[in-house]
């Protein structure tokens, strides 16, 4: 069955392409993983994402809210809702993850622009690195302004 990713942080963004994603896979009748990353800092020797306190209840609320915004778009679409919709949320670096999930599914969504504090640009950092480096096709869902 086909599967569908879309990488959501709480932004406007976010949730316009949480929604086109849920449509996508409703029409497709795929499954839908939703990917929620509560970004951690790096590691200074290993480059890895390393976890401080505080993160833990960070990617909780992160998950809560990932699923509520699921559920009101599910109301919304009623019968045209995907086969299944899986949420997952994780310590991490957004763009490394989203990357990470495109090597096993056939379509990768983000928003154009996420939470981040340069509004004037027209893609943002996580979208730029995901559309060059996903191994799968990628929609950047516009912000439809």
């Amino acid at each position: 069955m086909p599967e569908i990713v879309v990488g959501i942080d709480g932004s406007h963004n976010a949730s316009r392409a949480l929604e086109w994603a849920m449509t996508e896979a409703g029409l497709r009748g795929a499954e839908l993983t939703v990917i929620t990353v509560n970004s951690v800092i790096a590691g200074y020797w290993s480059g890895r994402p390393v976890t401080m306190p505080g993160d833990d209840e960070r990617l909780a609320a992160a998950r809560k809210l990932a699923e509520d915004a699921v559920a009101k778009i599910a109301a919304e679409l009623a019968d045209r809702q995907p086969a299944s919709v899986r949420v997952v949320a994780v310590n991490g670096f957004p763009a490394t993850t989203l990357i990470d999930a495109s090597e096993g599914c056939d379509l990768l969504v983000v928003g154009s622009r996420g939470g981040g504090g340069f509004g004037a640009l027209a893609v943002g950092s996580v979208a730029d690195q995901v559309v060059h480096h996903a191994k799968c096709p990628v929609a950047v869902v516009p912000s439809g302004r």
